[in-house]
């Protein structure tokens, strides 16, 4: 997005209801349509979120396509990582192997498949049959249309927070994939760990947009839109980075601190209004933008210790 503080601060500041998945992805795409980098389009989204599931949805379908360059604008892409056993990579199960007459065939189960009812591409990480150059279980990444043979997701029950944003259970049954389905690189190292750190940058630039978006239609400080706007324009910067990079982790640190103190403060001003339903909603919603404060802190820490200089 060449011009974003224009964007932010000239847009109109209302836009339509969105109560569902159904009602919020063809407005999706059209904003998909516009966007020319997964960052214009976490801030699009995020803009013409009406709530806090809209949002984080457009950040997410950002990251998943900072990740995976290509995706088409009417793609609705989930990162699969979680099973039932966990989610890190000694929990997985799915297995990846060699098809007969060429390709892959995928077997397994996953949980947490973001807009699963909408979705059209899952980015799966699955063990491979053949172990890496250390002798070590190897993982990939694949690609997989949800309309393969063999691919069934079944709805989750609503969560907590961002309830109007779906998830599913997904099972895969002999899954036959062509050559170019499997992903180069590791599924964790040169996947799975980037994916976390696009979402955080991505999923937190969309819900600064959609926040500013509410302040202005609100008429709130102009000290709260000048903090949001200084805010995304860091975490732009930091969009920018290797995702990989220690420094870019130490500088994405500052950039989160300085959106959840914002957040922070606009809760303040949405208690003011304890009978508006977008109030109600950011209430429940908000802490969702703090559930990975935990791993974000662990991966700062190993940051640091890696850009430690030698003794």
């Amino acid at each position: 997005m060449t011009d974003l503080p224009a964007f932010l601060l000239t847009q109109p500041a209302a836009v339509p209801e969105q109560p569902d998945v159904a009602a919020w992805h063809p407005r999706f795409r059209s904003v998909a349509a516009l966007a020319g980098t997964p960052f214009a389009l976490a801030v699009r989204g995020g803009f013409d979120a009406d709530r806090l599931a809209w949002a984080f949805s457009a950040g997410y379908q950002a990251a998943t396509r900072a990740l995976v360059p290509g995706c088409g604008p009417d793609e609705i892409v989930s990162f699969c990582m979680t099973e039932p056993g966990g989610n890190r990579p000694r929990d997985l199960r799915s297995r990846c192997r060699p098809a007969p007459g060429g390709g892959w065939q995928l077997d397994g189960d996953k949980r947490w498949a973001t807009l699963a009812p909408v979705c059209s591409t899952c980015l799966v990480v699955a063990t491979l049959a053949e172990p890496d150059a250390a002798g070590r279980t190897a993982l990939g990444l694949l690609r997989v249309p949800t309309a393969s043979a063999g691919v069934q997701l079944t709805l989750m029950p609503p969560t907590k927070f961002v309830p109007e944003a779906p998830h599913g259970e997904l099972a895969l049954r002999g899954v036959a994939l062509p050559a170019d389905a499997l992903l180069p690189g590791d599924g964790w190292e040169d996947h799975g760990k980037p994916f976390r750190t696009l979402e955080d940058t991505l999923v937190t630039a969309a819900a600064l947009a959609y926040l500013l978006r509410e302040a202005r239609a609100r008429a709130w400080p102009g000290a709260l839109v000048e903090r949001g706007l200084a805010a995304l324009l860091s975490l732009q910067a930091v969009a920018a980075l290797p995702p990989q990079a220690a420094s870019t982790h130490v500088a994405l640190a500052g950039a989160l601190a300085a959106a959840q103190a914002l957040f922070q403060d606009a809760g303040a001003l949405w208690a003011a209004t304890p009978d508006d339903a977008a109030s109600q909603r950011w209430q429940r919603d908000a802490a969702v933008l703090g559930l990975a404060r935990a791993t974000q802190a662990q991966r700062l820490a190993r940051a640091w210790e890696r850009l430690a200089p030698a003794a």
